[in-house]
């Protein structure tokens, strides 16, 4: 079944209107970062809401401004007109508080020439003074303006119905009978999240995966700001893609915004099932991407190790090489994670990540059965016996697994919880090799038999 094609709403105006918080409202989550400095958003934040019964794609842009196109500004309008282009209703915000300024006169007069429908947004209208000042919109000649405050709530419900009244006719499966009633039902998208330190070239690799300029890129470090989720599709089927904030050092996180940036990050990790960590090839390993990388782990999350900006590393044998062993000593808990090089800029070997991503995914969602796993732990305890904790020896009785992503085992046996560590690692390391599961976290949880008597 093909996925119904959703009516766009884009908001757009200049910075500090409140298109973020309105954005947000619409959508009902918390979804878009919000501050009250300027031109927090950079790239489309895109997110789906129910509107009077209608489905609609909502997209928040960055704020227009008038810059050259090589600069940073520049690229956000250039980002923020690509998404009016697209729009069936573009909803054009203005500060009520702040009166008619000459950059909402200037982008009035530009969306009028765009053809698109357009709904005239006096945002920050709260109480009666805030209608009032809404009224002098009239003057920009995009028809009656709808008076609200997004941060306070006031006036949503009306917004919604006109947004509603306004979009093209409801497609006849919308209209009548249950979505997908005789259809056969597609699996849920893969759920992938690119991750890593600031400059590592994730926005490049989004885009060059989508075959667009859907993020802003730049040579700038930390131009992307907020966890930004597309929609992508391979050979296998949909993946719902997520590009990150760059995530730093934490000791070096001032800012409230980048607190807000790495947070959102981390949350955009923990939804995800596979997580790409993007290291920047010409740099090698650094410390904060081993941190990431454990944090991956600890999540619980299956990973695929991309080195970026291949094209520009000389001795790529040594290098690969160096990384290799960087990986193998530091993060053992993830051995034999996949390991992809690329150049998100000229594209090369990109073609090779979403395999290595649904490899790893098969992986993480991997069952192993119960008489094939007690077969291998009979022969793992011949080769390598239980050790002695107080002067007794352990009974390990039987594992079973008891769930998949990531896959987690369960051991039972006397005393089983007293198992020292390096018997865990031997045990996990032989279900990595002997099962297949390279990079994926493994979890061994340990099952004690009760003593009956030990109370009396």
């Amino acid at each position: 079944m093909t996925e119904e094609k959703l009516p766009v709403v884009v908001i757009a105006g200049r910075p500090n209107v409140g298109k973020s918080t309105l954005f947000n409202r619409l959508v009902g989550q918390r979804r878009a970062l919000v501050s009250d400095m300027p031109g927090v958003t950079r790239d489309r934040k895109e997110g789906d809401a129910q509107l009077r019964g209608r489905m609609v794609r909502l997209i928040d842009t960055a704020g227009l401004e008038e810059s050259a196109p090589d600069t940073l500004f520049g690229r956000m309008r250039a980002s923020s007109e690509s998404a009016v282009a697209q729009a069936d209703l573009v909803l054009f915000c203005i500060d009520a508080r702040a009166g008619i300024t000459p950059a909402d006169a200037h982008f009035a007069n530009w969306l009028r020439r765009q053809d698109r429908p357009v709904l005239l947004i006096a945002n920050k209208a709260e109480g009666q003074a805030g209608t009032n000042a809404a009224l002098e919109a009239y003057s920009l000649g995009l028809g009656t303006p709808l008076a609200l405050s997004a941060e306070h709530g006031e006036g949503i419900a009306d917004l919604m119905g006109e947004i509603a009244d306004r979009l093209p006719d409801a497609p006849r499966a919308e209209r009548g009978g249950r979505p997908g009633e005789g259809d056969e039902r597609p699996a849920g998208p893969l759920r992938l999240a690119i991750i890593g330190r600031p400059n590592a070239g994730k926005s490049t690799l989004l885009n060059c995966l989508l075959g667009e300029e859907r993020m802003i890129t730049g040579p700038e470090a930390g131009l992307t700001r907020d966890s930004i989720s597309v929609d992508l599709f391979d050979e296998v089927g949909p993946i719902k893609l997520v590009d990150t904030a760059g995530m730093r050092k934490r000791a070096r996180v001032e800012e409230a915004l980048e607190r807000m940036s790495v947070s959102a990050s981390i949350e955009a990790l923990k939804m995800a099932e596979v997580v790409v960590l993007t290291i920047d090839a010409t740099l090698g390993v650094h410390e904060q991407d081993l941190q990431i990388a454990r944090l991956i782990e600890r999540e619980g999350r299956a990973c695929v190790l991309a080195l970026n900006k291949w094209d520009a590393v000389v001795n790529r044998g040594a290098t690969r090489q160096a990384i290799s062993d960087r990986i193998e000593t530091s993060l053992a808990q993830m051995r034999g994670i996949p390991v992809v090089a690329f150049s998100a800029l000229t594209g090369a070997g990109v073609n090779q990540l979403l395999p290595a991503v649904r490899r790893a995914h098969e992986v993480w969602n991997s069952r192993v059965t119960t008489g094939e796993l007690n077969r291998w732990f009979e022969d793992a305890l011949d080769r390598h016996q239980p050790p002695l904790v107080d002067g007794r020896r352990l009974k390990l009785r039987y594992m079973t697994q008891a769930k998949s992503r990531p896959p987690t085992f369960i051991l039972f046996g006397t005393r089983a919880e007293l198992l020292p560590e390096a018997y865990k690692r031997y045990l996990v390391n032989g279900l990595r090799e002997t099962f297949h599961l390279p990079g994926t976290p493994i979890r061994l949880q340990l099952r004690g038999t009760k003593n009956p008597y030990a109370d009396k």
